[in-house]
């Protein structure tokens, strides 16, 4: 069985950072370590990165469902 090793990490990677974005947990570790002052700039990384495993998910499901000639 071919299993899509691309797919799987869009997967875990969009679970990952939805977590992230929807749990205090980024900035209780953030404050853990000492970078407390970052936590107003992770929206500007998450998001954008949230966005880019959905699209790998897009894009490798779409590959996927394709019809081989």
């Amino acid at each position: 069985m071919w299993r899509d090793r691309w797919l799987a990490l869009g997967i875990i990677g969009a679970v990952v950072s939805s977590v992230a974005c929807l749990t205090p947990a980024a900035v209780i570790a953030l404050g853990a370590i000492g970078l407390g002052a970052w936590t107003g700039h992770l929206d500007a990384v998450l998001l954008p990165v949230l966005a880019g495993f959905v699209g790998l998910i897009a894009y490798r499901y779409w590959i996927g469902r394709r019809p081989t000639p």
